[in-house]
């Protein structure tokens, strides 16, 4: 399949978006069929009030998109509207060559990127979420017919074969995820123990997140321009101009009308962010559907209970952005995360919104004492921005900053430096 790409046509249905957002997906379509390696080679729309209870589409258009399969040699028909199996079937009683939707064409892309155990197994989880209504669908639609000849081998005993295996298949995923989970949850509450400052790198799908990443890191994550190049969550550490350390944390790009399969199945992914102290929010502002993007990150950040977190938005691709694009969200910067400069100036100002989501501290310990060891801990665990010698008292002044839940902060830094 590297080599040879599948030729694909898409099929919209515009019920009652605007011409504008209808012509949005499918160009995201299109950008998602390159993804998966398939060539676009038509496209097949229709305006209608409603969609065809039967094939989307009806009984006319199916026509023309016959006529159009043959006349392109397409391999693959991919709709933006969900098929159930009932569309399914009666489109291909007529059409000669696989027929999918949008949901399918994203699990399929999800498989091909996701390198972790863990990212193969939530894929195949949500693969078989998907596939079991519509396995069950035709059993039912078999066992209309009776008992007897046409139901009895490979019919719906197959089918109902595939249901218990493919349940079986799902419970064996889930309990190694929730084990995987577990695991991920100790590491998570290790690291907010550590009371190390938490950032997690937010955006949709394309916005530059791992170049981002990349640039502020070590990382050496897939840097593509392609929809849904980073699927694993990956955790690397940050290092500020001022030597201030953080973790950071890229995730799934997020995407309009993210398939539920994928929102259960991605659970743990986007679980990685939910203690996070703050949000790096990565928008393209060279996209002519800037609006759309955001709305759809913050919507879908309300619905995973997580727009409580603060958040910076990093308005990515300066130098590709229109004259007349205006930043909405603030606070932001606007950069090229491929300018050195700009790298730069990205740093400062994450620190300097950082500054104002800490406390700040002044600490003196006795330099004769045995607090020696508590001046240590408080540099793995605070951020210190200065150590002064105090002549008179014999004791070191620390200046810092904290999380505002931090053991080193008032009365409970004295409890802190006794453990």
């Amino acid at each position: 399949m590297e080599n040879t790409k599948e030729k694909v046509i898409l099929v919209n249905v515009q019920t009652n978006q605007t011409d504008e957002a209808f012509e949005y997906q499918l160009r995201e379509l299109a950008e998602l069929t390159e993804t998966a390696l398939g060539e676009v080679v038509g496209i097949l729309t229709q305006k209608r009030d409603r969609k065809d209870s039967r094939t989307v589409i009806g009984k006319g258009k199916v026509e023309e998109l016959v006529n159009l399969c043959a006349e392109l040699e397409a391999d693959t028909v991919i709709f933006q509207q969900e098929l159930s199996s009932k569309h399914v079937r009666n489109i291909q009683e007529s059409v000669d060559c696989k027929v999918i939707d949008r949901v399918q064409l994203i699990l399929d892309i999800f498989a091909m990127r996701a390198r972790s155990k863990e990212g193969k197994l939530q894929v195949a989880l949500a693969q078989l979420s998907y596939l079991l209504p519509r396995l069950m669908g035709q059993g039912v639609n078999l066992s209309r017919l009776g008992g007897g000849i046409g139901t009895r081998g490979p019919g719906e005993t197959k089918l109902e074969t595939d249901r218990r295996h493919i349940h079986s298949q799902m419970q064996e995923i889930k309990k190694t995820l929730e084990e995987t989970e577990l695991h991920r949850q100790r590491a998570r509450e290790k690291r907010h123990a550590s009371e190390v400052f938490q950032i997690g790198l937010i955006g949709y799908t394309n916005a530059g997140k791992s170049t981002v990443i990349n640039r502020l890191t070590d990382a050496a994550t897939l840097e593509e321009d392609k929809l849904f190049a980073t699927l694993d969550p990956l955790t690397r550490k940050l290092t500020l101009p001022n030597q201030f350390q953080a973790t950071i944390t890229d995730t799934v790009g997020f995407i309009q009308d993210l398939p539920t399969q994928l929102i259960h199945a991605f659970h743990s992914t986007l679980e990685e962010s939910r203690n996070m102290d703050v949000f790096l929010h990565v928008v393209d502002a060279s996209t002519s559907f800037i609006d759309e993007h955001e709305k759809t990150v913050l919507d879908l950040l309300k619905d995973l209970d997580m727009d409580k977190t603060p958040m910076l938005t990093i308005y990515n691709k300066r130098d590709l952005a229109g004259p007349d694009f205006q930043p909405r969200l603030f606070p932001n910067i606007v950069i090229s995360a491929l300018d050195d400069d700009d790298i730069n100036r990205l740093k400062d100002f994450i620190w300097d919104e950082i500054a104002k989501m800490l406390v700040p501290y002044t600490k003196d310990l006795d330099a004769s004492g045995p607090e020696a060891r508590t001046m240590n801990k408080m540099q793995q665990e605070t951020f210190v921005e200065s150590i002064e010698y105090i002549e008179e008292t014999n004791a070191y002044r620390l200046r810092g900053y904290a999380k505002s839940n931090s053991k080193w902060l008032g009365d409970k830094a004295t409890d802190a430096s006794d453990e």
